[in-house]
């Protein structure tokens, strides 16, 4: 704790700014007949994050772990929970008693889920998936996908079959695109073919999917997207699909770290090179003896180094251990030192890790 009582390593949350992303995402959506699943899982469900969701239009909250649904509805949380990975059969119980829907691919887990329902005297709303080429979860074959939602239909009593869904993006790096909605549009209509009936959710996918909204292609029967980083951060708009944002805070969370040494060293390692920490052989480049900062942050904290972005232009990250993060600050040396705070802007990786991490102090504002 320095001496106006702050503790770093500190993530330090918006909480106006993260509601006005909120908002505002829903907003747009909603003008084009989209609702929208907020999703918790990126922020490590922080609790007056996932209360601003609760207290929003959202109409639903969603996160692929079974506990951080717990933790919220343990603070009060009103709003219908989505589990967006696929259940766990040793985690029925709890998706039946805390969840009201989850994503399915799997027959046994459907049965699963009707018998606990049968056993809490509950229902629950399930949407299958379909892997339209990202080869993550969901059925591959159509007819299997169209056969199990009929089953769901008429033979689990206590399940209600809500619709279908795809994912896009998160493994295999397909894009999200209007011809892989009609694709998804064509399954569903296969479906109420046989089940004499339309269905209710016809998910798109998350944030991947979210810059057809903003251009308008986004197909007419497409009415529900799993949103996360795309209302956090709204980092990946601009920096990965080319989708300009500005109506949104990129600064949500602002990562601030101590300096605990600044020193003239030579650029490139002195003696045989070996492994770093984690089993990698690294690269350098001599530039001589330069300015360099070591900051109380690792990769325990952050994950990968090249992916902090630091608001100060004039800093350059060179690298990190597990503990220190290294940076060049030969263009700005006369303005940093020891005990001075440097700040980071996030991306969706290093927030999955920093809010996760117990090494950080994690602050709301």
């Amino acid at each position: 704790m320095n001496a106006n009582g702050a503790r770093y390593p500190q993530l330090e949350v918006d909480l106006k700014k993260f509601r006005h992303n909120i908002d505002s995402m829903v907003k747009l959506c909603q003008e084009q007949g989209i609702e929208v699943a907020g999703v918790i899982k990126g922020f490590h469900a922080i609790p007056e994050m996932v209360k601003e969701f609760d207290n929003s239009n959202c109409k639903y909250i969603a996160t692929s772990r079974m506990e951080q649904i717990i933790d919220s509805k343990e603070i009060g949380c009103k709003k219908p929970f989505f589990l967006i990975r696929i259940p766990m059969l040793s985690e029925i119980e709890d998706l039946v008693k805390y969840a009201e829907y989850s994503l399915n691919s799997e027959q046994v887990v459907l049965d699963q889920i009707n018998t606990e329902c049968r056993k809490q005297g509950k229902r629950h709303g399930v949407v299958l998936m379909a892997d339209l080429g990202d080869l993550r979860e969901g059925f591959w074959n159509v007819e299997e996908m169209v056969k199990t939602a009929n089953y769901v239909e008429t033979q689990l009593e206590n399940v209600d079959l809500m619709g279908i869904g795809t994912n896009l993006g998160c493994y295999g790096s397909i894009k999200a695109t209007p011809e892989k909605m009609n694709d998804l549009i064509a399954i569903a209509e296969k479906i109420e073919a046989v089940i004499g009936r339309k269905l209710e959710i016809i998910s798109g996918g998350a944030t991947t999917s979210a810059p057809m909204v903003f251009d308008k292609t986004m197909p007419k029967r497409i009415n529900h997207l799993r949103i996360g980083e795309g209302i956090i951060l709204a980092h990946d708009y601009e920096a990965l699909f080319g989708v300009k944002a500005d109506f949104l805070n990129q600064d949500v969370f602002t990562l601030k770290a101590e300096v605990v040494e600044v020193k003239d060293k030579p650029s490139y390692p002195v003696g045989e090179l070996s492994f770093d920490a984690f089993g990698h052989a690294q690269t350098y480049v001599d530039r001589g003896i330069r300015r360099r900062a070591l900051v109380a942050l690792g990769k325990v904290d952050f994950g990968d180094p090249d992916m902090l972005i630091p608001r100060n232009d004039k800093l350059e990250i060179l690298g990190a251990s597990s503990d220190h993060l290294i940076l060049d600050i030969e263009n700005c040396k006369d303005e940093i030192h020891v005990g001075d705070i440097i700040e980071f802007d996030l991306c969706y990786a290093t927030m999955v890790y920093a809010t996760s991490s117990k090494n950080i102090h994690i602050v709301t504002k």
